[in-house]
């Protein structure tokens, strides 16, 4: 069998058998239906033995023994003749024709589960056709809908030759194939039969016992199985053989998707050692990727907690070359698996946004919505795709669910996505939308809604009447212990907000003292690396002062304020003089607040603040303070750390051959850029 032909036909199984979950209908009386009880067979464990529990498998009618005849049809070297009813089954590409049985033709034209049991009732199957039945009947199932399959596995379930071809099927279990053994337990636990049971049981210690005769297909199928199965010691004990056989084998794989469909069973307890086999095995085997083996092999890191960088950018340069190719849900779970493995590619997260939003009206508003979350958790701003998705919104606001609309609202809050022109437009369109929801919002989504509000600068009135009502302040005042905090520091927003903006409301609010929590701690940690730096460029300079963890509106806490004095008289008169303007007394002195952020502060790629740091700035220059923004990475290198500080705090120390806007954001007249951070090289996570 060539290798495409292997890899298409486990392509083809594995998407025929992980399509669904196993039914487990509550409609399925158990107290209706008898239970065999009885040791478990006199079999081995190759790796361990649990004891099974008291559910075996279900029953009606009365224990049919067929041990005489059985045997006489194992020892036949007819009995295992019979060809699959199912394409995995088929010998493709060997060249070989076998005679079908008549218990095979008549397997392929039943449409439900209970026409199989009927059938068996008539013919006695093989080893071979207990396994097609099996496979069969989930076949058929897995094609119904909902409501149906869940009364087709209840007729199955109360069928009374249910309980009879268990029981063949733990006779024949032994005697069968190591491909029909997988696909038999696979089909049982996609049929809903408990996990517990004897049978299900019988087939785990089965696969066990012949785990070293399972070739490369086989044990794919079994770690597809293995993978949507409970915990147990039957479970665990094989998995545990799988792990062993899968390293001593791994350098003999040859197909992609058995490879990652181990790599998957492995899960995310693998030892580092294997995890760097795994590496090198699949880097060996990246020329065979193909646009599913990319897509797949990025969610299947994810699933284990791998995190291999050459292998994700090989991936991710497959997928940025092919985006047109790739449905919704595969670019979506791709992007969803990156922000599970924190994983960021520049390159790759611009290409899908302009991608998305080059065909903005090809995708549903949800779809877009799902987008702009999974780019939100990874810190990025796909700012091609939330200006084209704010044109969309202001054209039609109400076809925002509520779901939607508090996601949108926390994106462009989080990423602090400068709305420009469109700004009053967009929010009102929101605001409008809101308005809508309120009879129905609860509190703690009425609460999310005004927040994310508040970190836009933008407050409605009707919104924050609401909030602030006796009615819903009682219902969040029973807030859980453990969401207490969160809730907690959103209000302590909103009233900072509201205290420092002023914004024009029809009445004066605020927040009521007993809903904002403890003050803010007054001890804290000193960034040392941050401290040393400040000292070192304030050693020479008897004119200024420096505070060191400065706490403002008891919310706010400042690393470092450096005070410098007032210029003189005469150079401030004559600047008004010029500007044609007086300035206020607050601006006769400066107050510096240098601030360390991490890279969660940012936008990825930019050194754009975002979330509550943005907010903190915007406050800050309400305060008269004139942040900037150092993060904790610029501060590793000692040697150029003082002068690095010297630059960005007092411009005046720059060459004078520096560029009109430096790397570090100021201007050529010393005037510092009104972001306050770095534009002109992206900030690497």
């Amino acid at each position: 069998m060539s290798v495409r032909v292997s890899e298409e036909v486990v392509r083809w199984g594995l998407r025929f058998f992980l399509s669904a979950k196993a039914i487990k209908s509550p409609s399925f009386p158990n107290q209706q239906l008898a239970h065999i009880r009885g040791s478990v067979g006199s079999q081995t464990c190759l790796l361990d033995i649990s004891p099974v529990g008291s559910v075996r498998f279900y029953s009606r009618g009365r224990v049919h023994s067929e041990a005489v005849e059985e045997k006489k049809r194992l020892s036949s070297p007819v009995g295992d003749s019979a060809l699959s009813t199912e394409t995995l089954f088929d010998e493709v590409g060997s060249g070989q024709t076998q005679k079908r049985s008549p218990f095979s033709d008549r397997l392929q034209p039943c449409g439900s589960p209970s026409d199989v049991l009927d059938l068996t009732l008539q013919y006695s199957p093989s080893v071979r056709e207990v396994s097609n039945c099996l496979t069969h009947m989930w076949s058929i199932t897995k094609k119904l809908s909902d409501e149906q399959r869940r009364l087709e596995l209840q007729l199955m379930f109360e069928h009374p030759a249910f309980d009879q071809f268990l029981q063949k099927a733990m006779k024949t279990v032994e005697h069968m194939r190591t491909d029909d053994l997988a696909y038999s337990l696979l089909a049982m636990v996609k049929l809903g039969v408990p996990q517990g049971s004897r049978v299900v049981q019988t087939f785990l210690r089965s696969c066990q016992e012949k785990l070293n005769d399972f070739d490369e297909k086989g044990l794919s199928i079994l770690a597809s199985c293995l993978e949507q199965m409970e915990g147990g010691t039957n479970v665990g004990a094989l998995k545990e053989g799988m792990r062993l056989v899968v390293e001593d084998r791994l350098p003999g794989i040859k197909n992609v998707i058995s490879l990652q469909t181990m790599m998957r069973l492995l899960g995310k307890d693998v030892p580092l050692d294997l995890k760097r086999k795994i590496e090198r095995k699949a880097l060996s085997m990246t020329d065979n990727f193909s646009l599913p083996n990319t897509q797949y092999m990025i969610s299947t890191m994810a699933a284990m907690g791998f995190y291999s960088k050459p292998l994700l950018d090989i991936c991710s340069k497959t997928i940025r070359e092919n985006l047109n190719g790739i449905p919704f849900n595969r670019l979506f779970k791709v992007l969803h698996s990156c922000r599970e493995l924190q994983y960021r590619d520049l390159d790759l997260l611009t290409d899908v946004s302009e991608y998305v939003a080059s065909i903005l009206d090809v995708w549903t508003q949800k779809q877009v919505v799902l987008f702009l979350s999974v780019f939100e958790g990874l810190a990025f701003c796909p700012a091609p795709l939330m200006e084209a998705f704010v044109k969309k919104v202001i054209a039609d606001p109400a076809a925002l669910t509520l779901k939607d609309l508090l996601c949108v609202l926390k994106v462009y809050s989080s990423l602090n996505y400068d709305l420009q022109q469109q700004r009053r437009e967009f929010l009102e369109s929101l605001s409008q939308a809101l308005d809508s929801y309120l009879p129905k919002m609860s509190g703690f989504e009425l609460l999310k809604a005004v927040y994310y509000f508040s970190l836009l600068g933008h407050f409605p009135s009707a919104p924050l009447e609401q909030l602030l009502q006796t009615s819903t302040l009682e219902k969040l005042n029973l807030t859980a212990p453990r969401f207490l905090p969160n809730q907690e520091r959103m209000f302590q927003t909103v009233n900072l907000c509201l205290a420092l903006e002023r914004p024009p409301l029809p009445e004066p609010v605020a927040v009521p003292p007993s809903l904002l929590g403890d003050p803010f701690p007054s001890s804290l940690p000193v960034n040392p690396w941050l401290s040393q730096g400040l000292q070192s460029v304030l050693a020479d300079r008897a004119d200024t002062t420096l505070q060191e963890m400065v706490v403002v509106e008891n919310f706010y806490l400042i690393d470092g304020v450096i005070t410098r004095p007032p210029p003189s008289q005469t150079s401030v008169t004559e600047a008004s003089r010029c500007a044609g303007e007086e300035r206020p007394p607050a601006e006769s002195g400066q107050r510096i607040a240098v601030i360390s952020t991490p890279l969660s502060g940012l936008c990825f790629g930019t050194s754009h603040p975002r979330g509550t740091l943005a907010v903190k700035i915007r406050h800050l220059k309400i305060l008269g303070y004139e942040p900037v923004l150092i993060t904790e990475q610029e501060l590793q290198s000692e040697e150029k750390r003082t002068d690095f500080l010297r630059g960005r705090i007092f411009p005046e120390y720059l060459s004078s051959d520096a560029e009109p806007i430096g790397s570090n954001g100021d201007l050529e007249d010393g005037r510092r850029e009104p972001h306050l951070v770095q534009r002109s090289e992206p900030v690497q996570s």
